[in-house]
């Protein structure tokens, strides 16, 4: 079973995230051993595996994997289009394996859906295919207010010029377009799309995306990205991998990007190429540590390597427990055990509450053990975008 991405420990570090754990930031998606299966009796199968996830406002999160990995359905699942079946899934706040029909519709109207099938009405113009959403949602508002907004909308995806046409006078990438502004322009507090860029070039696709960052800034809008696009990439802050309906890996970008800068530093690691000490830093598990603690004592038998995300250490020897040296962010410890496999040859103690980054010694050795060549990885990397 995977266990839920330790946000808390690995966001502390962005100045972004920092004031609102403060204030108690509740999560605006929590799943807990979530099972879906389709089919009955002989026919029954399953295609989700004991999933949990946690997901803030204000993240955008980018779902990966293999198709019929089960990221659709995880999709569909969290926006109360079919029902929790086995396992806990909270959205918004409310309990979705609880609730009644009529929550799940109050429910859906915080939610913005964007699917890669347009679903646009033929009959109706651009402005009044956007604008059916706030009527929907947002039914208090006159006519000339609900027309407003919705044109506001598509000239924000680049559509100020089209509010007029109805989608057989529309590309396929204009009227993704649309659909996308239909699915933001009530201004839900979770968005939920599914290959949303697939039909856009690269200009009309990068705007698409710098609307979805400033909305998940400026109003904490958590959105939920579907897609094999490499191009948005960029945007994640975290990248969630499913394979064979299990979350293979949750990966908070940027703090794996600083990680594998640390310990690209480590001389044990230089041979290790960008991707794999990216993949490296995924197996790292994060350890709050109080002042005064003694992380390592000298003679014990080693089990872990240490990095230094934040905080200071003293590395101490004998039976004064002298101090030889002191180690900083960035720094490492507990390596020389784990090479030699003979017993600590000194103590670490923390001399502030400090934040490290473990990993176990079966990692450890297979990370030493890689000799993966450019070469090889590049045709990898080719390999896995068939």
């Amino acid at each position: 079973m995977n266990e839920p991405h330790n946000l808390q420990a690995a966001v502390r570090f962005d100045p972004q995230w920092r004031g609102r754990l403060a204030e108690g930031v509740e999560p605006a998606i929590v799943a807990s051993k979530l099972n879906h299966y389709y089919g009955t009796g002989e026919l029954r199968k399953q295609v989700l595996y004991d999933n949990c996830l946690e997901i803030y406002p204000g993240e955008i999160i980018i779902m990966t994997g293999p198709s019929g990995s089960g990221k659709t359905t995880l999709l569909t699942l969290i926006g109360t289009l079919r029902r929790v079946q086995d396992g806990e899934l909270t959205v918004l706040g409310q309990e979705l394996h609880k609730a009644t029909s009529s929550q799940l519709m109050r429910l859906r109207r915080e939610i913005g859906f964007i699917f890669q099938a347009h679903n646009l009405f033929d009959s109706l113009t651009a402005l009044q295919n956007v604008r059916m959403s706030l009527e929907l949602v947002a039914p208090h508002q006159s006519q000339q207010q609900q027309s407003e907004q919705a044109k506001e909308m598509l000239t924000a995806v680049g559509l100020g010029q089209r509010t007029g046409h109805k989608p057989k006078q529309l590309s396929g990438g204009q009227k993704q377009r649309v659909a996308i502004a239909r699915g933001l322009v009530h201004k839900p507090r979770l968005v939920l799309a599914d290959e949303p860029t697939a039909a856009l070039d690269e200009q009309s696709g990068r705007a698409v995306v710098e609307l979805f960052k400033q909305m998940a800034k400026r109003d904490l809008v958590s959105i939920v990205i579907v897609t094999h696009d490499n191009r948005i990439l960029d945007v994640a802050d975290r990248i969630v991998n499913l394979v064979d309906g299990r979350i293979r890996s949750d990966v908070l970008v940027q703090e794996a990007a600083i990680v594998s800068q640390m310990l690209a530093r480590c001389e044990i690691f230089s041979h290790l190429t960008p991707r794999s000490l990216a993949e490296m830093a995924d197996q790292l598990v994060a350890e709050q540590i109080p002042e005064g603690s003694r992380v390592i004592r000298e003679g014990d038998p080693g089990d872990k390597f240490y990095l230094i995300r934040q905080g200071r250490v003293s590395v101490r020897k004998g039976a004064d427990d002298r101090e030889l040296a002191q180690l900083g962010e960035g720094d490492f410890f507990g390596e020389t055990a784990l090479l030699t496999g003979q017993p600590r040859n000194a103590s670490i103690v923390t001399l502030t509450d400090s934040t490290l980054y473990s990993l176990s010694q079966e990692k450890f050795n297979f990370a030493v053990g890689q000799r993966a060549s450019v070469v090889d990885e590049i045709r990898t990397s080719l390999f896995d975008r068939q």
